[in-house]
């Protein structure tokens, strides 16, 4: 495969990206490793990509950080490593605890409500559903006594 071919068909980005199998990470290896100039255009992608995700990160939210900064500390007395292949940095087990879905403090009472009247619909459409049957009942019972009357 030629040089330009391999940029063009995407494999270079979806490696840099983690993205590939271990058939398609030799492959980019042993291209990039053969070519230097697709070992520059390499090293060019990766700043891009690098750059691309520090412009656009988000900062996690406060109670995030708090989790990560206690983890933090504890793994520094602990002196817990965890290594990746290629690198060799210390990641942090960011782990939850709580079992429990958190919903915005004003639902709650808009759940109760409509479970509430729930229950109310369900108990005044069984009354009226009970209500018309024993006035079809009083019915069929009233043109009975009528027709009897008649005969």
């Amino acid at each position: 495969m030629k040089t330009q071919e391999f940029i063009e068909s995407g494999i270079l980005e979806a490696h840099l990206l983690g993205l590939t199998d271990k058939e398609e990470q030799e492959k980019v290896r042993e291209m990039v490793s053969a070519d230097p100039a697709l070992e520059e255009y390499t090293v060019v992608l990766e700043a891009g990509i690098n750059t691309y995700f520090e412009r656009e990160s988000v900062n996690p939210p406060e109670a995030v950080r708090e989790v990560v900064r206690l983890r933090s500390t504890r793994a520094k007395k602990e002196k817990h490593e965890f290594t990746n292949e290629h690198t060799s940095r210390q990641y942090l087990d960011v782990e939850v605890n709580d079992t429990h879905m958190k919903v915005h403090k004003f639902w709650r009472p808009a759940f109760i409500a409509v479970f509430v009247l729930s229950k109310i619909f369900l108990i005044a459409g069984l009354y009226y559903y009970f209500k018309s049957v024993s006035q079809q009942e009083e019915l069929q019972r009233l043109k009975a006594q009528q027709i009897e009357q008649v005969k």
